[in-house]
């Protein structure tokens, strides 16, 4: 369990930014044409603008310039986590809260990528990159051009995932910074393994979750139903394109939602997710996971591959170089539900709930 004495973030006596909604990620690719191939090609996302250095998409829903930067580079990486704010004045609160924090700031009135006016940059106390903006270059928003949608069609960004080494110290931070728990993932000694946050009345804009950080655990986008996840397994099968997909189709538990996760021509994790629900009230209540609870992250019981706890994307500092990271010091949920001494459980009064041949999944992290 994480040293109730270790330092925590301070929270400065300036406001935050008053934060809407995730926005955009701007990743890193080694190929950019093969990238394209992938994010335009597979999953159809819609190019806003192109060049030779960058390519810049978004979903169908979207009337923002993008929601996804792809930018040419040597190494694969994340160079931002964006987030839209609720008018122009919240960049100034967003320069003062991490300057008080004592964060590399930076302020571009043009905007540090095409499409996206006054931004603010920074790297966080967690030292993650991320951006806040207002100013944006309207789009079509194709919600009803019914004729460009394809059966797996990729309707909005839902969410970021970040892997940081101290959960409620992250947490605390986002608390600071006007972000609400709905749901985590802890132990009987109240060890906290994961936790998902949100602004938008969904379940999560980002979540936290524990590991050597900082790094980016994944991206995701939302359909509208889960037969649209379906016809994307399928079309990557017909393509011979099915080692792409890393985990599932699945069902969560955390969350609710219907998933897929696929890996890019880079490594980097992309979540496909749908029917999550409502979280907007002021009192909606948060919903905690017992870490031994083998539904949690497969309502059906389907253990994770060990790569989907161990590898994530490296992040980038404001210069572009990458950021260090930090071992967890925490137990990993990895080595508490699959290791040697881990277990899982169906039915948690049960000692017998997870049959001989069933646990043999959970031992190994796979399926022979």
């Amino acid at each position: 369990m994480t040293d109730p004495t270790a330092a925590a973030i301070p929270t400065p006596k300036a406001p935050a930014p008053d934060i809407l909604r995730c926005a955009y990620m701007e990743l890193v690719v080694t190929d950019l044409k093969r990238s394209r191939d992938f994010y335009v090609d597979v999953l159809n996302l819609v190019v806003t603008y192109e060049d030779d250095d960058a390519i810049y998409l978004r979903s169908m829903e979207e009337f923002i310039h993008h929601n996804l930067v792809l930018r040419q580079g040597e190494a694969a990486a994340v160079a931002a986590f964006s987030y839209r704010v609720r008018s122009p004045e919240e960049l100034d609160k967003a320069e003062a809260f991490y300057a008080e924090l004592g964060c590399p700031v930076r302020r571009k009135k043009d905007g540090f990528v095409r499409g996206i006016g006054d931004s603010v940059r920074v790297q966080d106390p967690l030292g993650f990159p991320y951006e806040f903006f207002y100013d944006v270059d309207h789009v079509d928003r194709l919600a009803w051009r019914y004729d460009l949608y394809t059966p797996g069609a990729l309707v909005r960004l839902d969410h970021f995932n970040q892997v940081t080494p101290d959960v409620p110290k992250a947490v605390g931070y986002m608390e600071d910074l006007g972000f609400r728990v709905t749901e985590d993932i802890q132990d009987q000694a109240g060890t906290t393994y994961a936790a998902w946050m949100r602004r938008k009345p969904t379940v999560h804009d980002t979540a936290m979750t524990g590991g050597a950080g900082p790094r980016m655990h994944h991206v995701a986008f939302a359909t509208h139903e889960k037969h649209n996840i379906l016809a994307i397994c399928d079309k990557l099968g017909a393509l011979r394109l099915s080692d792409r997909i890393e985990r599932g189709p699945g069902r969560h538990g955390v969350s609710n939602a219907f998933y897929l996760y696929l890996r890019d021509p880079d490594g980097h994790r992309i979540e496909i997710y749908t029917q999550d629900y409502y979280t907007g009230d002021p009192d909606n209540p948060v919903v905690t996971w017992d870490v031994h609870d083998n539904q949690r992250r497969d309502w059906w019981g389907n253990p994770v591959v060990p790569s989907w706890y161990t590898e994530a994307s490296t992040v980038l500092d404001l210069d572009g170089n990458p950021v260090a990271t930090t071992e967890r010091t925490d137990d990993s949920e990895m080595d508490v539900t699959i290791g040697a001494d881990g277990f899982s459980y169906t039915r948690k009064d049960d000692e017998e709930s997870l049959p001989e041949w069933k646990q043999g999944e959970y031992k190994l992290g796979h399926q022979l």
